[in-house]
């Protein structure tokens, strides 16, 4: 009998990580992703790990999301109501930068002269004003085709009430064979050009989707299956992935906020600061009891208003590259070296990177990099960084410290972004730390920002794809109904979610996913009338004695908007009317996961064969003799003094002087500062 295999698969702009539990347990494969095409790197790490047997594959993607920031998507129209062509080029007045006089918003993802507009009208009650011109809707077509692009965006007026306008034209370029993305299926919200900017840039970025997906699905075996993560924490298979890509745009990044999300609970703390750092860039979130989700997201300056985790991105990571401006200051990214040519340290790169300022300062060590099986070249380091400290002034051992500070500021300044500059206290928080370079940097982090306590878990470089193993079939709906908060609507408001329930159980049953493993959660967008913006409110729970699907009254639902808006903003009105703007439904299908059971502590000491040697180190400008241990050697119950370097396969961890590292339960090491220095 063939063995099953579950793999999770993150690609980065550095390394592509797969991860494989065969129910036996874990193994891992790193290796340097192929950015000509990324699915051949995808491919080679599936037959590493599992040459044979049925294999499901759950993969992290940053195709759509490097398609769009590159602006490398294919070409793509829009149809849109006649009247409405310059929709995507028009878009808002706020501007990002208020006080730059120079600003310019970021071009639309669809050129205008592929913009189209159509005769035919809905009021807001999705009431036919102008019927469909069927001529104009032929010559539309056929000037789609003339245009050459690889798909095609629909989005018309109040098609999320009434969507037979947008199905009918769907139903006329069904001959030109593209993919054509419907507004009211990618985005059944009122706001017409933020619904616009959604289903143009799931059009834009299909093509390159389905081509990758192909190529990936081309190098498995028939009996394989292939799920992709989506950014709001939940996968769904390649074939809803090809026709709504733009629900993977945070793909990787969401399968760690999730791994992240279920291992710090398991080890106690459900207040998190999540900090991965890769190659290219880190990203960070605050989870504050739960996942932190946000429908209000710019990627490459569009507005995608998809639900999707909220994740803070900067380009800082170990390929970012140090320069001097032209003022002589030190600076750190966003530039990066990537894969290819990479870091000096990999043999190919000429530019001084953050990975090869670790390296030269003695924390990350040439010979334990990826278990060995790629050894850093130190030596080529030392003539780049003399040269750029000479420009600078200073000795190779300051610039190396410096470039690690100005990256270290970049990532703080994140950190602020989603914790202090919200309203939380950073001291109340864990700093969850993962990504191939987050161990090297976790600790300094915290120490500045008052954070007590850093976990960083096992695999803690191939974490993102341990997310893709956790991760449940996760499907998001809305429906816009803009109505007051009364005694009736709120009565009605179980008959208004049906509709959104009936095509979340049909969809996820597509998905493989059983009854009874089926969780729909609701929640309500709220507002006071003449607010311009809203606030998510979760269903209240029903009253003790409620009969089950009891609808929740108008007081308990205004209650629960009177207290959220509380908390969001210091204030609530209770004598403003309130009015009920989206519903939305999230539709989980619970798939098997693989158990992490904690494990006895054995005691504080190492086992001996755990310290591989004493290295030295800088820190803050003196070496340190510092301890080197291997991580899969250590014990749960092991204290580990600083400073000290922790290697294993994935990753590196540094224990700073004056900190201190044990190992949990669940083999996470938890890194504080020393008692004498707390």
């Amino acid at each position: 009998m063939n063995a099953m295999h579950v793999i999770g698969v993150d690609t980065g702009g550095t390394f592509t990580d797969c991860l494989c539990h065969d129910g036996l347990g874990f193994r891992a494969h790193k290796l340097l992703s192929t950015p000509q095409d990324p699915s051949h790197a995808v491919i080679e790490g599936v037959h590493v790990l599992a040459s044979d047997g049925v294999r499901h594959i759950r993969h992290g993607s940053t195709v759509a999301t490097n398609a769009l920031l590159e602006r490398r998507g294919g070409p793509a129209a829009l149809i849109v109501n006649a009247g409405f062509e310059d929709l995507l080029a028009i878009g808002r007045q706020a501007r990002q930068r208020l006080y730059d006089l120079f600003y310019r918003h970021e071009p639309p993802c669809i050129a205008p002269a592929h913009c189209f507009g159509l005769p035919g009208r809905l009021d807001t009650q999705g009431r036919e004003l102008q019927p469909l011109d069927e001529a104009a809707l032929t010559r539309v077509a056929a000037a789609v085709q003339a245009a050459g692009v690889q798909a095609v965006a629909v989005c018309l007026l109040y098609s999320f009430v009434n969507p037979a306008h947008e199905l009918r034209v769907a139903e006329v370029l069904v001959p030109l064979g593209l993919p054509v993305s419907l507004s009211h299926r990618i985005l059944g919200e009122f706001r017409e050009y933020e619904r616009a900017s959604a289903t143009a840039v799931n059009a834009y970025v299909a093509p390159k989707m389905r081509r990758y997906l192909t190529n990936i699905e081309a190098g498995l075996a028939s009996g394989d299956s292939l799920r992709v993560m989506q950014s709001n924490g939940g996968a769904i298979t390649a074939a809803t992935a090809r026709q709504e890509p733009v629900r993977t745009i945070l793909s990787g990044p969401a399968g760690g906020v999730v791994a992240a999300w279920k291992v710090g609970r398991a080890a106690g703390f459900d207040r998190l600061l999540t900090f991965d750092m890769g190659g290219t860039s880190t990203d960070v979130s605050l989870l504050h009891g739960g996942l932190s989700m946000t429908t209000q997201t710019h990627i490459a300056g569009l507005p995608v208003r998809i639900p999707m985790l909220d994740i803070h991105t900067v380009g800082a990571g170990g390929g970012s590259i140090a320069r001097l401006d032209a003022g002589g200051a030190l600076r750190v990214g966003p530039e990066s070296a990537g894969a290819d040519p990479g870091p000096v340290c990999y043999g190919k790169g000429e530019a001084m990177t953050v990975t090869d300022a670790n390296c030269l300062l003695g924390r990350l060590l040439p010979d334990y990099f990826l278990g060995g099986r790629m050894r850093l070249d130190r030596d080529r380091i030392r003539p780049v960084c003399e040269a750029l400290a000479a420009q600078a002034g200073i000795s190779p051992l300051e610039l190396a410290e410096g470039v690690l500070t100005v990256a270290n500021a970049a990532m703080e300044r994140a950190l602020r972004v989603i914790s202090v500059e919200r309203g939380h206290d950073p001291q109340e928080c864990t700093l969850f730390c993962f990504g191939g370079a987050g161990g090297l940097h976790a600790a300094f982090l915290a120490q500045t920002l008052g954070v007590p306590r850093v976990l960083v878990p096992q695999h803690p470089g191939l974490f993102s794809a341990l997310g893709m193993l956790l991760a449940d079939v996760l499907k998001d709906y809305s429906r816009t109904v803009m109505q007051p908060l009364t005694a009736d609507t709120a009565a009605g408001l179980a008959e208004a979610f049906a509709p959104l329930e009936g095509r979340a159980r049909e969809e996820l049953q597509a998905e493989g996913v059983e009854e009874s493993a089926m969780l729909l959660e609701r929640t309500l967008d709220m507002r006071y009338v003449g607010q311009s913006f809203e606030l998510d409110v979760v269903w209240p729970d029903a009253t003790p004695d409620a009969e089950p699907g009891e609808t929740s009254d108008a007081d308990t639902l205004a209650a629960a908007f009177h207290a959220r808006h509380a908390a969001a903003y210091g204030a609530a009105f209770a004598d403003r009317p309130v009015e009920i703007v989206t519903l939305r439904l999230r539709a989980r299908g619970l798939l098997p996961q693989p158990a992490m059971p904690p494990a006895p502590l054995v005691g504080e000491t190492p086992p001996a064969a755990a310290l591989l040697a004493t290295r030295p180190a800088v820190f803050d400008g003196r070496e340190y003799a510092t301890a080197v241990w291997q991580r899969e050697a250590l014990q749960p119950g092991n204290r580990l003094p600083g400073p000290a370097i922790v290697v294993e396969y994935s990753a590196t961890t540094v224990v700073p002087p004056q900190w201190q590292a044990c190992v949990d339960g669940l083999g996470n090491l938890l890194l504080t500062l020393s008692a004498e220095d707390a």
